[in-house]
């Protein structure tokens, strides 16, 4: 009766209809204090709604397809602060995009495992030692390119870093890149991944000038170069790469 007397509030059937909301969902909500109705009938336990509280629904439903957690949701309700507001979502993102590279290297290892090649992808990338001397044969020069490429992606996957990881992760960066680039002839391949990986790093730091930068250099090393069939041609790789939003493989020594 006081949903009809009060056309303010909104049977749960009704606020559901409105909202996208589930009356399941609703209840679940009410019992985590995290949308609570306006009013509870002591006797039957049914519940209504005020329809000020359909922004508040449609905003937890937005969010829940975002896949951002029920806690974040219920900070980002409770601030009044648009500052707060944005570093809840942001601190969401870096999960889902740390997320995402880990899906992306279990991708990449599964199409290696699935074919008849050879590969060592099974092994996990640890940080490379130091070398015992400074003057590098090939081989040790090309295990150490692909380990600091491994390592730099591994900071990537890692939504929590520190400023001082940040810095890590650019040197390690160009410290790959640059190894490729003195390992010589036949490894032009991994030398366009380091400039992608040089790329995407500062993608991810928010620093657009240095992307640029390293994407241009990037095709500038796939004018003359081609991948071994069935792979795309290197253009295409490189190319990709003045996009952050595409991960590409780990690398190996081999």
């Amino acid at each position: 009766m006081a949903a009809m007397d009060d056309p303010d509030l909104l049977t749960i059937g009704r606020f559901a209809w409105l909202t996208g909301l589930s009356i399941g969902a609703l209840r679940h909500y009410d019992e985590l204090d995290l949308l609570r109705p306006a009013q509870t009938d002591p006797f039957t336990s049914y519940r209504l709604y005020r329809r000020d509280q359909l922004e508040a629904a449609r905003t937890i439903v937005r969010l829940r397809d975002l896949e951002v957690p029920l806690e974040t949701i219920r900070d980002y309700l409770a601030t009044d602060d648009p500052a707060e507001a944005r570093r809840l979502l942001a601190e969401h993102r870096r999960r889902i995009e740390a997320r995402t590279f880990r899906l992306q290297r279990v991708l990449h290892i599964l199409g290696q495992l699935t074919t008849e090649a050879q590969t060592d992808m099974t092994a996990t990338p640890q940080t490379p030692a130091a070398p015992d001397t400074t003057a590098l044969d090939p081989a040790t020069r090309r295990k150490l390119a692909a380990d600091l490429f491994n390592h730099t992606w591994t900071l990537l996957e890692k939504h929590d870093r520190t400023a001082a990881e940040d810095d890590e992760m650019i040197h390690s960066a160009h410290a790959s890149r640059y190894h490729w680039g003195e390992v010589g002839v036949g490894e032009q391949v991994h030398l366009a991944r380091g400039e992608w990986q040089c790329s995407r790093v500062y993608a991810v730091l928010g620093r657009a000038e240095r992307t640029s930068g390293n994407a241009s250099g990037n095709v500038d090393l796939a004018d003359n170069v081609r991948v071994a069939a069935p792979g795309p041609t290197l253009p295409q790789v490189a190319r990709c790469s003045s996009s952050p939003a595409r991960p590409m493989p780990r690398c190996s020594s081999r």
